[in-house]
């Protein structure tokens, strides 16, 4: 019997609606976008949509600009996993801009690899907000 192809989309990527990680209700896209104001709460990423993938594991980065945690120790990058629960799978990989602000100005690198190999990476410039960015 032949192998299932497993098939992998980015659905979208940019600026999203605030992400509540208790739902199962991913994210809705508000902006397709590279450019993210560092605004408090802002929500930044991508879905991706796996079918044919159930019970692999996916694994993921952040890459981010330096900032430090509350003891003063520079952050690494963030890092996890997650286990494909499911044939028709859609998966948000973001985050969020918290105080300070200006200690997540820069380039923020988004990668999710799956058995391993590299499936999806998108790289989002954040950016200390204009007025004009505070309407969004």
């Amino acid at each position: 019997m032949a192998k299932k192809k497993i098939e992998i989309k980015m659905q979208s990527y940019g600026i999203y609606t605030q992400w509540d990680r208790g739902s199962k209700a991913l994210p809705k896209i508000k902006k397709h976008t590279l450019l993210v104001p560092a605004i408090i709460d802002i929500e930044f990423g991508y879905i991706l949509k796996i079918t044919g993938a159930k019970g692999k594991l996916i694994e993921f980065e952040m890459e981010h600009p330096p900032f430090t945690d509350d003891e003063g120790n520079i952050r690494p990058t963030f890092t996890g996993e997650h286990y494909i629960n499911g044939n028709d799978w859609q998966f948000f990989l973001g985050d969020t801009i918290w105080a300070p602000i200006e200690d997540k100005v820069g380039i923020w690198t988004l990668i999710t690899y799956l058995d391993g190999k590299e499936i999806a990476r998108k790289s989002f410039e954040v950016y200390l907000p204009s007025e004009d960015d505070l309407l969004l």
